[in-house]
């Protein structure tokens, strides 16, 4: 999904193996992923897609870190991204989770943080087994995300 604040700008969805970009989008104050090599198009993840970046993930000073004038990397380069706040329309939305459970804002990322789809949430197959009440779904917990990928 992408972020209200990024409708007035091109997007596209997300694929496996495409390479982000973290961007500030012109004309908008908000930061998101656009592909490498089409930096103004908005790529839109779906809640469940799972990315690895680069190197660690460097965030913006908000809130209260703006009193200690510091921020630390974030200690993991793998994260799920998924949407918060849904209640309030007025918000950013668009967040990634972390294996060790810390939500961050994808608006409070640094410009220019590359990082690649590793996958997309799983799809039911056929319209059937989406309704299907025996169908379990297998999901690795946050802590073997850097496990299956480092």
């Amino acid at each position: 999904m992408c972020d209200y604040s990024l409708h007035g700008v091109a997007s596209r969805p997300a694929k496996v193996g495409d390479k982000l970009v973290t961007t500030q989008f012109w004309s908008t104050a908000t930061r998101g992923f656009a592909a490498a090599e089409e930096p103004r198009v908005a790529v839109c993840l779906l809640p469940g897609t799972e990315v690895a970046f680069e190197s660690k993930v460097e965030r913006h000073l908000t809130g209260f870190q703006l009193w200690f004038r510091k921020t630390k990397p974030l200690p993991h380069q793998v994260a799920r991204f998924r949407q918060v706040n849904m209640d309030n329309p007025c918000t950013h939305h668009d967040a990634l989770e972390f294996p060790n459970g810390q939500i961050v804002l994808l608006t409070d990322l640094c410009a220019g943080q590359r990082a690649t789809v590793l996958q997309l949430p799983a799809q039911p197959k056929t319209a059937g087994a989406a309704q299907s009440p025996t169908q379990v779904e297998t999901r690795s917990s946050p802590a073997d995300w850097e496990r299956q990928t480092g």
